[in-house]
């Protein structure tokens, strides 16, 4: 039912103004009483490192650089001081001295991880009452467009000729082969690789648990090649470690593997194969080319569960909530791909789909 609006006013509205009259009150301190039942708004030299400690790893790794330098730019001024159009500029200053990397498209994935993270940091104060949402004002900065990927699917002779130079070239060949295999087999990102420890893997099912971005977990089905191969990194690399949370890829020495190892594997493959610099290849070059593979072959479905893409990512609609693929029929894209049988494929739905 419609609210009947006479003058100008509206019934309700007056009614709160006569309450208020009767009480002896005006709207103006209604407001100062909310402002001064507010805790005293921080400096972002006093928020940042609050929000750093409360949040997760990954968040962490995403956002906290930007974090840092609006601390090292605005440390001394409280939250509510700067406004959207300053928080803007300060993005595309960023943008303007990012690093240049060999995959970089312009900056603009600098300035929308900016912005991300800046956003992230005045929900946090919204959500602790510091600031009301209407006083948010990295709610107001648009994100930069983003651009399209220039990634696609590498082709066999390209992945034959990156895992060639891997295999013959370096102080680890064994570890460099190991973690191609593993990145063209799984389609995992890095994160996923780094984070897995000799309890994820399970020798009877063929299967290992990947964690990555967001705090996602999954069970992802493996060749019994790979399989053997990773138990076998454990058994060599491991020294005897006990603790089965251990990092499970490691260096000879038993050190486990960083991020570093990744940087200088593709510089190494890049200084062999000049097209690998100058097209910008990486490990996510890998994911590309797996996935695409799964979703030419089996389909939609399947290639979004091999990705380990939530359903309700928005990427096609409320129909895709419907559209899920099971285990076998993962199990089953990996038996394709690696010309090995998955205990867990559905021989009939592998046969239908081929």
């Amino acid at each position: 039912m419609s609210t009947e609006v006479v003058g100008g006013s509206r019934p309700e509205v007056d009614a709160a103004l006569l309450l208020l009259a009767k009480l002896g009150l005006s709207p103006d301190d209604l407001v100062a009483g909310a402002v001064a039942a507010r805790p005293p708004v921080p400096t972002f030299a006093e928020f940042v490192p609050q929000v750093a400690a409360a949040t997760t790893p990954g968040t962490l790794k995403a956002y906290g650089s930007y974090w840092n330098r609006v601390v090292e730019q605005w440390g001394s001024r409280r939250l509510d001081e700067p406004t959207p159009l300053e928080i803007a500029q300060l993005g595309k200053q960023l943008r303007a001295g990012r690093t240049i990397r060999r995959n970089g498209r312009g900056g603009a994935g600098a300035e929308e991880n900016y912005v991300s993270a800046m956003r992230c940091l005045y929900r946090r104060a919204v959500d602790n009452n510091l600031l009301s949402q209407a006083e948010n004002p990295a709610a107001k900065v648009p994100k930069p467009k983003r651009q399209e990927s220039a990634r696609h699917a590498l082709s066999d002779a390209r992945l034959a000729e990156i895992n060639e130079v891997a295999a013959t070239t370096g102080n680890d060949p064994a570890l460099d082969t190991l973690l191609l295999r593993f990145h063209t087999e799984t389609g995992c990102r890095r994160g996923g690789a780094l984070s897995l420890r000799r309890r994820d893997l399970d020798e009877k099912h063929f299967l290992v648990l990947l964690r990555e971005k967001g705090g996602t977990m999954r069970w992802q089905p493996v060749s019994p090649t790979l399989m053997r191969h990773l138990v076998a990194h454990w058994d060599e690399r491991g020294h005897g470690n006990s603790r089965s949370d251990a990092q499970l890829l490691r260096y000879a020495s038993g050190k486990p593997i960083t991020y570093r190892r990744y940087d200088g594997l593709w510089v190494r493959i890049g200084e062999h194969l000049p097209w690998v610099v100058t097209q910008g290849i990486s490990a996510h070059w890998l994911r590309h080319t797996v996935i695409t593979w799964v979703e030419r072959t089996f389909g939609y479905a399947v290639a979004r569960a091999f990705a380990g893409h939530s359903p309700g990512g928005g990427d096609g609609g409320t129909t895709t909530t419907y559209i899920k693929a099971s285990l076998a029929e993962v199990a089953a894209a990996v038996a394709a791909l690696t010309g090995e049988p998955h205990p867990l494929a559905d021989d009939s739905e592998t046969l239908s789909m081929g």
